[in-house]
Formats: structure tokens, sequence, C-alpha cells
């Protein structure tokens, strides 16, 4: 089966921007060849998508009864083109016979470029795609070409039946929402992680592995528009590590994680700022018991740049893998928000940080968030996340402890708000181990008004004076010293701010 897409009868599609390509049948195959595995049927598609093409491509195939398996393998041309023109990348995934409606139950999986073949059975699937029945219908091959060379992006998707009796689907095992944990404390976690479910190269018990190595106490699945990492874990979680399941939803408008939704959760991925869909499914992480948080906003790769707003935002990660220019820039726009935040009296929102760690070199656990919560559990976690009683760290050896004392003699610590008239004398005091070298700043919504260089041994205490009418709020950075003129160096740590004087808003605003 040949032709261009312009060949093909395209129809318009209600899933996002979608075209829709002739099917694909087997009904009139002649029958396959015999093996070990059952019989064997084969189809090959050829193509090529013009550029302009939209998002997603779909191809209908007709899966027959009797399937116990089905395998799809594809390639595209990387055609050359001239230097500061976009060459030919092309995504894929599948959807079973219940549909390719938006946020719709028929979602069998995602592997975007990190894969050229995949299969389903009943009780196995590639990573990224879910095991369970293979029924009769109409399948959707679903491409999405990512980017398109000018003369366009020719493809070939080859799709092989084996017919024969299916094996029991496995029961899906997934994390518990409770570790053991030390009580009411501080708990470093690192919320964007990728294996093998998606585009990273380490497996989830390699993951455990290096998250206990870094020091964490929680981790959250996050791979790219497939939650089949769900059910990955068992047998490595335990007192000591609480694992949390997500998504990073990977959008052609920036990409967010849904931090601890609730285990079997689909997010949907397909549409753009301009479809204005993202409201409805950032409520359905919320309802699902996750938490919004779009990530590295600043980033320049393509589709990765945030254009959906922080309207829905429950944190904002502002610090992504090895410290870089973008994310000094999400960090600089983060502290504009406080401000309008205090200035307006509405909700703020939360800085978080999170590795993206994909493959070695990158570690895991750089940087890491560290919340304060009642236990190590998945509603602790959230609820202190989203209440702001965290800081980001770049590691386990560094720790802070930022708080604010004032008039009648009230405590305030990170995410909360010291009560006091404007022109009482309030004292805001940083301790920090771990940070040789490094020098503290206290950041408040007139920009940074104190500077101390910490001991050489990285460990000490800096004290601040100030009232609410000079500081709305205090937030904290540790840095490192900076090594390009004119540039700050990255950071050791830094905090969520405290709050100063009278006022009701808190973090988030939003229904857990």
């Amino acid at each position: 089966m040949t032709g261009s897409i312009a060949r093909r009868g395209l129809l318009l599609t209600t899933a996002a921007t979608a075209l829709t390509l002739g099917p694909v049948s087997f009904a009139d195959a002649a029958p396959g060849r015999e093996d070990e595995g059952g019989e064997y049927r084969e189809r090959t598609v050829r193509g090529t998508l013009p550029a302009g093409s939209p998002d997603f491509v779909h191809l209908p195939v007709e899966i027959p009864r009797g399937v116990r398996e089905i395998t799809v393998s594809y390639a595209y041309a990387r055609t050359p083109v001239p230097a500061g023109t976009q060459g030919n990348a092309l995504d894929i995934g599948i959807f079973d016979e219940r549909g390719t409606e938006l946020g719709g139950r028929g979602f069998r999986g995602w592997s975007g470029g990190a894969r050229t073949s995949f299969f389903l059975r009943t009780d196995e699937a590639t990573p990224g795609y879910l095991p369970g029945p293979l029924g009769a219908g109409t399948w959707h091959i679903v491409l999405g070409p990512y980017t398109v060379a000018p003369d366009g992006l020719p493809y070939e998707v080859t799709v092989a039946l084996r017919i024969g009796a299916s094996a029991p689907a496995p029961e899906l095992v997934y994390p518990p929402e409770r570790a053991g944990g030390r009580g009411r404390a501080w708990y470093r976690g690192d919320c964007h992680l990728h294996s093998v479910h998606s585009d990273g190269r380490r497996t989830p018990a390699e993951i455990a592995a290096a998250a206990r190595a870094a020091g964490l106490d929680f981790i959250n699945s996050s791979e790219h528009n497939t939650h089949s990492a769900h059910s990955a874990w068992q047998g490595l979680w335990g007192d000591d590590l609480l694992i949390l399941t997500g998504e990073e939803v990977t959008t052609r408008n920036g990409h967010v994680v849904a931090v601890a939704t609730d285990p079997g959760t689909f997010v949907d991925w397909r549409y753009r700022a301009r479809d204005n869909r993202f409201g409805h499914f950032a409520k359905a992480v919320r309802r699902a018991g996750g938490l919004v948080v779009p990530a590295h906003p600043h980033a320049t790769c393509i589709g990765c740049h945030w254009k959906f707003g922080y309207g829905e935002a429950d944190a904002v990660e502002v610090w992504n893998g090895p410290y870089t220019p973008e994310d000094e820039v999400a960090l600089a726009e983060w502290d504009n928000s406080l401000v309008a935040a205090t200035r307006t009296s509405k909700p703020w929102i939360p800085a978080m940080g999170g590795s993206d760690a994909h493959r070695e070199p990158d570690r895991v656990g750089l940087p890491q968030t560290v919340v304060l919560a009642r236990e190590l559990s998945r509603e602790a976690i959230t609820d202190g996340i989203r209440a702001g009683r965290s800081y980001i760290a770049e590691s386990s050896a560094v720790s802070l402890a930022l708080g604010a004392t004032g008039g009648r003699g009230l405590h305030a610590g990170i995410g909360e708000r010291l009560p006091a008239g404007p022109d009482t004398p309030v004292t805001v005091r940083l301790e920090v181990t771990g940070a040789p070298g490094c020098t503290a700043h206290f950041v408040t919504d007139q920009g940074t008004l104190h500077t101390s260089a910490l001991p050489a041994s990285g460990t000490g205490t800096v004290e601040w004076r100030t009232t609410p009418a000079n500081a709305a709020y205090v937030r904290a950075e540790v840095r490192h010293p900076g090594s390009v003129p004119g540039l700050p160096g990255a950071p050791a740590a830094l905090t969520n701010p405290l709050f100063l004087g009278s006022g009701s808003a808190g973090a988030g605003g939003r229904a857990g």
C-alpha cells in the first residue's frame, strides 16, 4: 500500500489537530505462514507527509478476531536539509478499538521517537505500551510528525499480526501510597525521571537504586505521554522509598509533569494552547489526586517552551537538571509571579526542581525537592508541595532551614506567613550545611537585599533584620561562585518564600 498523503483520502478527526489515512485491512489477506508463535500476517504502508502536516496522522488498522500479538515497526527518511532548517522527526503510538477520542479509553501506548518497533500481547507489551486484550475492530496507529523537512517526510509502517490463543492477562501491582518514613520531617524527592518506558535508558530497578544512592525518600514516575511504568515498580519500593505514579504530558506547546496521580491514570497530550483543552486535563490530573507542574518552562527544544500560562499550575519546575541559563530565566519569571501575588493578594505558585534524568551520566536527584510533610505518604508529600513547604537542593549533602521571628514571639517557616505590622522588626535566619565556598542571598519583592559569604566549611548561619514594609516576602538562595562574568553562580539550594505582614493569600488556591 503506497501513496502520498494527498492521494489517500484524508479525513478530519476529532482528536486535536489530526488527519486519518485510508485503512489497513487483513480481511482479504491470504493465510500467513505458520511458526511457533502461530499464524503470521503482515501489511506495509508507505507514503509521504508534506511540510505543514497536522500534529497527528491516524492510520486505521482493521484487527480481526483471534489475534494474540500485534507488532508495529516503522521507518522514515531523514532528508538532508540546509543549515537552520528543521529536518524530519516522526513519533509513533497506538490506540485500540475503543477509539482515539481525546482523553478517551483507547490509549494503548506511545514511544514518541524513542523506538522503531513495538508489540502488544495480552500478557506483555513493549515498555511504553499497555498489555491487555487485543479486541477485534478498528485500531489506530498514530504518527506524530514532530518536524517535517521542506521536501516532505517519506515513511513506511509495517503491521504484523500473529493469530492464536492469548495468554492470561497479568495482575497489575502498583506502589503503595505510604512508606515507613520518619513521621513529620523533611523528605527529599525527585519528581521528574525517565526510564525505558519512554526515552530513558535506565530500568525502573536502576532508577530506584540511583534514588537510594542519592539519599532520596520519594520519586515520581513521569514518562512521556504514557503511564505504562505505573505497574513496573513491584519489589522496588520499601519503608525507605515512596514511589509515586504520574506522567510527563508532552504537548507541542510545552511539557507538564503530572505528579502523584492515581495509578493507571492516562493524561492526554494531543492539543496545543490554542485548542483551549489544557484546563480540562489539568483538572483531570487534580481529580486523580495529582499536581500540575509545568516543566522546564523556558527550555529551547522544539515544543518545550511553556505556552499555556500558569493559571492551572500547582507548582512550577524552576530548576531542571544541571543548572543552566534557561533555569535562571525560569527562576526570575517565578520570582516576578511572587511579586504580583503579594501586590494582588492572590495565591502564589510554589517552585520545585527535578532532575529530568534519562541515562548515564544524568544524576538522579540533581536537583531534588525537599518537602516538609507530616509523613512519607502520597497525600502528605503532595500537600507539602502544594503549600510551598519545600526547598530545592543540588544533593542530599545540602540542607537549609529558613525562618523568621517577629513581634510577640511569632515564627514562620518556608511557605508560611509571619503576621506583623508594617514597621515591626523581623529577624530572618538561614541555617546552611553542605555548601562550601557558597554565598547566601536573601531575595525579596524588592530584589536581593542581603548577601553573606558562608564559612569555608559550608556550614553556617546568616541573620538579617527587616520589616514587612521593606520585604513582603523573603526567600533564600545559596549560590556557588560565578563562572561567567556578569552572571550569578549556579545555586546549591534555593527556597520557596516565607511572607511577612498581614495577608491571606497562600500557595495554590485550587482544590487538591
